[in-house]
């Protein structure tokens, strides 16, 4: 069953694309991160434009964050200080992502960038989180009583000025941290199509020293705002956000999610980030392939916009 996307400019089948949505979904309920990081590099795979994907996929970055938002702000694990310091650092760097976007598509450079990208990113990310898998199910096997380590430790940046006080998390550190975090973010979000949150829940744990209750539902407060703002600049500047994919993958995603959840109940954390580390080196290596390979084409024509 085919359906036409009017901004990609094809058609896709409808059940790839709810299954790519569900795929997103069971990675947001077993990993507790959007599924953003994975979707788009396969929506890549199945042939739609990285632009697209990116800015499309951004919507069901959209929906998961309010589903898990809600969850958490009734449950009063919502840092709302630390989400407004953050979130400011995110419309920044997501406004400035897109006009960074915008370029790049521009002088017709923005798929090339993607990918290599996604390749550094993803292969960093599968490789740490491999080696941490690994050497924690090890310590484990040899020593299964062992105490836990340090979460935080206090970094020379703990030193900065502009320090405020985040009663909800306990925290007295400077602003300059979740501010900068939140740029970071932004940038991620707007070029690559992510939440962030694979890389704002670690830090905000290791770096911040943020307690775990209250990580995930900060860090879904900025995800959604950010996101919002990515969809809106994407829509109204380049045009490149297709409300039919969109669509198609928020309603995988709805199904995806309390399967994964259920997996998730039933494996030791580590064995999951392991799966995890597995899957995400899989696809980096794909999207490397991709890169590497000989087109079938030795050219190819492009339109460029001429500037007057």
């Amino acid at each position: 069953m085919e359906i036409y996307l009017p901004i990609a400019e094809q058609s896709m089948n409808v059940f790839v694309l709810l299954g790519l949505g569900a795929a997103a979904g069971l990675l947001a309920g077993m990993f507790g991160v959007g599924g953003g990081f994975l979707a788009t590099p396969l929506l890549i795979f199945v042939g739609i434009p990285p632009a697209v994907a990116v800015a499309s996929q951004a919507n069901q970055v959209i929906a998961n964050s309010v589903s898990s938002l809600q969850v958490h702000w009734r449950r009063g694990n919502v840092d709302l200080r630390m989400g407004m310091v953050l979130l400011l650092g995110g419309i920044f760097g997501s406004s400035a992502g897109v006009w960074l976007f915008t370029y790049l598509k521009r002088i017709g450079q923005i798929d090339f960038v993607i990918a290599v990208l996604y390749v550094i990113m993803l292969s960093t990310i599968g490789l740490l989180m491999l080696v941490e898998s690994l050497s924690t199910y090890v310590k484990r096997r040899r020593n299964p009583g062992a105490p836990r380590g340090k979460l935080h430790t206090h970094y020379l940046v703990h030193r900065l000025p502009l320090k405020l006080r985040f009663y909800k998390s306990k925290l007295y550190i400077s602003a300059l941290l979740p501010l900068g975090l939140g740029v970071l973010i932004g940038i991620l979000s707007a070029i690559l199509g992510v939440g962030g949150g694979f890389v704002l829940v670690p830090a905000m744990i290791y770096l911040l020293g943020m307690p775990t209750a209250v990580v995930i539902g900060t860090s879904n407060f900025q995800i959604l705002f950010v996101a919002a703002n990515v969809t809106f600049l994407q829509a109204t500047t380049n045009g490149t956000v297709d409300v039919v994919l969109a669509l198609l993958l928020i309603l995988g995603g709805v199904v995806g999610a309390p399967i994964g959840s259920r997996l998730a109940a039933k494996l030791p954390g580590v064995v999951l980030r392991g799966l995890m580390s597995i899957l995400i080196l899989a696809v980096a290596v794909e999207l490397l392939t991709e890169l590497l390979r000989t087109p079938s084409l030795p050219f190819s024509l492009g339109i460029r916009e001429v500037q007057p």
